[in-house]
């Protein structure tokens, strides 16, 4: 079995914050061998119905490829990568030790991968396991079971679906080769006064204004990610 630990002691270890579809990645607050994730987290509309739904993405981990300077400007050396860990997340179990507050909005912190099948980058969030968040660390492991009744398939709002898109799970969970994120799911963002058209064809948060009540709110806190992969 390999092994990943990422305590975050030496820096960011590759984890970088998506700021948007306009900007390239960001860094990470880190304190204490702590990584920060603090909200205001920016609302991902890029699986809005007939998608999967919509996202608030708090960090992410690119697991293969060379990386971009500005990738490695905001995440430092990716030692995911650099170990040559696996891409195959079947029956991997993701253990993260976490403390936070939380305006959930219905919301849970979950997991989720992403592999490239066909040239489509297929999304897939553990909505059947989830990651408790408390004012003092705890410690969570989740199983990356190939099981679809156990993740939600993010797929494509109308106008990505060159660029995402639903592939199956245990395909996806073999090669996660794109990247993982720690994400809040599901997000419901709520117009904020009237719009004219379809609130999932328009861009929530860009195109009109949202609730900040309807979205999550706050902070999470990580000290430790351990990957433990399967045989």
């Amino acid at each position: 079995m390999a092994t990943y630990v990422e305590d975050f002691d030496d820096g960011p270890g590759g984890w970088m914050r998506v700021v948007d579809n306009f900007h390239g990645p960001a860094a990470l607050p880190i304190e204490d061998g702590a990584v920060r994730c603090q909200g205001p987290w920016w609302v991902d509309y890029n699986h809005a119905p007939p998608g999967g739904g919509y996202l608030q993405l708090l960090m992410c981990l690119v697991t293969r490829g060379a990386a971009g300077e500005s990738t490695r400007e905001a995440a430092g050396p990716n030692r995911f990568t650099a170990g040559n860990f696996p891409t195959d997340f079947t029956n991997a179990k993701v253990t993260l030790r976490v403390r936070g507050e939380l305006e959930a909005a219905g919301t849970k912190l979950s997991l989720l991968a992403q592999g490239s099948v066909d040239g489509i980058c297929s999304g897939w969030v553990l909505t059947g396991q989830t990651v408790a968040v408390t004012p003092d660390y705890t410690e969570t492991t989740v199983a990356c079971v190939p099981d679809p009744g156990q993740w939600t398939s993010l797929g494509s709002r109308h106008d990505r679906t060159d660029t995402y898109g639903e592939k199956p799970l245990c395909t996806v969970l073999s090669n996660v080769d794109v990247n993982i994120h720690i994400i809040m799911f599901p997000v419901k963002p709520r117009p904020m006064g009237r719009i004219d058209g379809d609130p999932h064809i328009l861009r929530a948060g860009r195109d009109y204004p949202i609730w900040p009540s309807s979205i999550a709110q706050g902070f999470v806190e990580i000290d430790r990610i351990q990957i433990d992969f399967a045989e």
